[in-house]
């Protein structure tokens, strides 16, 4: 069993497939790339060079419909990168663990509210 399907069986919270444009700090510095899925705990962000397990890093993102700005802290919890013999079947990236619950519960709140719009 990956890390990466370890880290599923464990997940808290529901997760949402979205479209949304996140800048993210990390000791690397300052990028932006979408994530495609989000949910209270976390958040998986598309990149072809993502950071290393473990890294810390802040997150900042508005969801879709949503007024304000999340900024959450978290850390790289896994990473994929394709292998050449497996084609396209999932995207490259890395999993954010989010790790400012403060940030993380008021994230959740929202969520709930959104329903499944």
């Amino acid at each position: 069993m990956s890390d990466r399907d370890e880290n599923i069986q464990e997940r808290k919270h529901r997760r949402r497939t979205v479209r949304i444009l996140v800048d993210y700090s990390s000791p690397a510095g300052v990028q932006c790339e979408y994530a495609t899925t989000l949910g209270a705990g976390g958040l998986f962000i598309e990149s072809e060079d993502p950071l290393p397990r473990g890294t810390p890093l802040k997150v900042r993102f508005r969801l879709p419909g949503g007024e304000g700005v999340h900024e959450i802290e978290g850390r790289v919890a896994w990473t994929h990168v394709p292998r050449e013999d497996e084609g396209r079947g999932r995207s490259p990236g890395m999993g954010i663990e989010f790790t400012d619950a403060v940030a993380s519960a008021r994230l959740a709140r929202q969520l709930e509210d959104m329903g499944d719009r």
